[in-house]
């Protein structure tokens, strides 16, 4: 196999056949995307995380664990306060999935 620097295609090499893992990973993926998307809308809008925590009447560690990509406790609810003390809305859409040709599953762009 050749060497590679595209963490994707490690982490595809290191998944290979097992669902299990390929399923902690999509977790994991999520839970980084959740927290990035987060980080970016509160610092958009120029707020620390105890500015935002202020406006939807929690602590500033509530926001840094919401921020960290490790964290699995992202709630729809929170998602919402957060979005409206940020002037934005959550929006969720649901996706077709499909096995690709390398046996791995992806969602449908």
């Amino acid at each position: 196999m050749a060497k590679t620097s595209d963490a994707l295609k490690i982490i595809d090499n290191l998944t290979d056949n097992d669902p299990e893992l390929e399923d902690l990973v999509r977790e994991a993926s999520l839970n980084a995307v959740v927290a990035q998307l987060i980080y970016e809308a509160r610092t958009a809008r120029g707020l620390t995380q105890k500015e935002l925590a202020d406006r939807i009447g929690t602590k500033q560690s509530a926001i840094a664990r919401l921020e960290d990509a490790d964290y699995e406790g992202h709630s729809l609810s929170m998602l919402q306060k957060i979005a409206g003390a940020l002037n934005q809305r959550v929006e969720i859409k649901f996706s077709e999935i499909e096995l690709e040709t390398s046996g791995h599953w992806s969602a449908k762009s």
